[in-house]
């Protein structure tokens, strides 16, 4: 009888490779947001993660593995968390309702 290990998107290994600015490898990928040539937003199993750059383009996207390739200049890579923003956002309101 075989035993099949369910993957699940927290053990899922999340690199970020970036080469000479023109090549970005990552693992770790569930879904893309959206993407254009200066800008590609996507969601890894780390946190939201925003790709500036010139000339973007995904020239591999594995979904099922969580792989994808960019191409282009990058200009910054920034991740984000839902949490954090939610903070953020409690902390402004309290303070304008004190």
């Amino acid at each position: 009888m075989e035993v099949k290990k369910e993957i699940k998107i927290e053990d899922k290994k999340s690199n970020l490779i970036l080469e000479n600015r023109r090549r970005l490898v990552l693992t770790g990928v569930i879904e893309i947001f959206s993407f254009d040539d200066e800008k590609i937003s996507l969601n890894t199993n780390q946190g939201l993660l925003n790709i500036k750059g010139q000339e973007l383009k995904i020239s591999k996207l594995d979904v099922q593995s969580g792989e994808a390739i960019i191409i282009g200049l990058v200009d910054s890579c920034i991740y984000s968390t839902n949490s954090k923003k939610a903070d953020n956002k409690e902390s402004i309101l309290s303070k304008l309702f004190k």
